[in-house]
Parts: structure tokens; C-alpha cells; sequence
């Protein structure tokens, strides 16, 4: 039997398709891929995480959203649902639905087994392209880990990782220090079995 080759969508299908849509789908190259659900202890990061960005940020001029915001990486054409995103300033969108940003400041990723690779590969390369991020981050949620990419002046990626509950993890492009306990509450590690 012969592949039937997909049909290629342009980005206003996608938009049109997904804005109906029950569940959620990224975009990338013509072609739409849906999203699976999320563990519980990703879908606890996540709530922390934006509840203590949003609880530092209150008095600034900055947005927290969580994944139902769309961003579109203008230069690589990919659109995709970060699990956390931070704007300060005017957010800027595709269109008048308000429901693409285009101009994301800091994206929070949390690794699963199925993303990771993907997450720290080609979805970081395309982050990097938009010009208005800042910093990347991404939270294990099988340990404590949370390693944040902050753009350089020279355009370079530095990492700073924290890994101790005990430690904060500093947000350095919003000036915000959150604890890896605050961000892990309601987590537990296995712990690995005696030698």
C-alpha cells in the first residue's frame, strides 16, 4: 500500500483548525502534532511554578501564562504551547484572537521522558530565534533540576542549574528568585535502593 502523503496546511489553517479544536496541537512545517496529557507531577510543577512567578511579578508590568497560551517562533514557522510563558511590557500577538504571543520574554519547559529530547534539541533552537526571549528553563520532574538558559549580549546561551531543595532557582532576565522546594512541593523522588 503506498503512503498517502499528508496535506500540507498553511499557518491560518492550522490557526482555524486548532481554535476549534477539543485538545491541542503544535504546528511546525505544514503539519499539525497533537499534544498527550500531562503526568501529575508535571501538572503540579507547572501550577507552583506559575503561582510563584505570578506571586513575584504582581507589582511589575509582566504576564504569566500558563500552557494554553500559544507562541509562534516567527522565524522558524513552529507554534507551540510552553508550559509556562512570561511577558513584560506589551504583549504582542499574530492576530486580534490574542491567543498567539508572539513576543515571549521567558518559556518554562518541563521535561518529560517523551520531550526532553526534543525539548533541549530542535524546540530550543527554534526558541532561540525569537528575538524578544531572554531565558529558557526547564524543570525535571523526576529530580530536582532546574536549568536556565539566559541570552547573552553576544547572542551566546549561558546555563546556570540548580539542584538542591534547599537552593533558589534565579530567573535572571524578570529578577526572580523562586526555591526549588516551592517549585517541587507535593513531589516525591524516589529514592534509589541501598548498594
Amino acid at each position: 500500500m503506498a503512503n498517502v502523503p499528508k496535506p500540507y496546511l498553511t499557518p491560518q489553517q492550522y490557526l482555524a483548525i486548532e481554535r476549534r479544536a477539543e485538545f491541542k496541537s503544535q504546528y511546525f512545517q505544514g503539519e499539525m502534532f497533537a499534544m498527550a496529557g500531562a503526568s501529575r507531577e508535571h501538572n503540579l510543577i507547572v501550577a507552583n511554578l506559575i503561582g510563584e512567578v505570578r506571586n513575584s511579578l504582581k507589582n511589575r508590568p509582566c504576564e504569566v501564562y500558563p500552557s494554553d497560551m500559544r507562541v509562534k517562533c516567527s522565524m522558524s514557522g513552529l507554534y507551540t504551547y510552553p508550559d509556562a510563558v512570561v511577558v513584560c511590557g506589551k504583549a504582542e500577538f499574530e492576530d486580534d484572537e490574542f491567543d498567539t504571543l508572539t513576543n515571549p520574554l521567558v518559556l518554562f519547559e518541563v521535561l518529560s521522558d517523551s520531550t526532553e529530547s526534543y525539548d533541549r534539541g530542535s524546540k530550543f533552537q527554534r526558541y532561540r530565534q525569537i528575538d524578544s526571549l531572554q531565558e529558557y528553563v526547564m524543570i525535571s520532574q523526576d529530580r530536582a533540576n532546574v536549568e536556565c538558559y539566559v541570552r547573552q549580549a553576544d547572542d551566546r546561551w549561558l546555563l546556570r542549574e540548580t539542584q538542591q531543595l534547599e537552593e533558589s532557582a534565579l530567573f535572571e532576565s524578570i529578577q526572580v528568585a523562586i526555591p526549588l522546594a516551592e517549585i517541587y512541593r507535593n513531589i516525591s523522588f524516589e529514592t534509589p535502593p541501598a548498594a
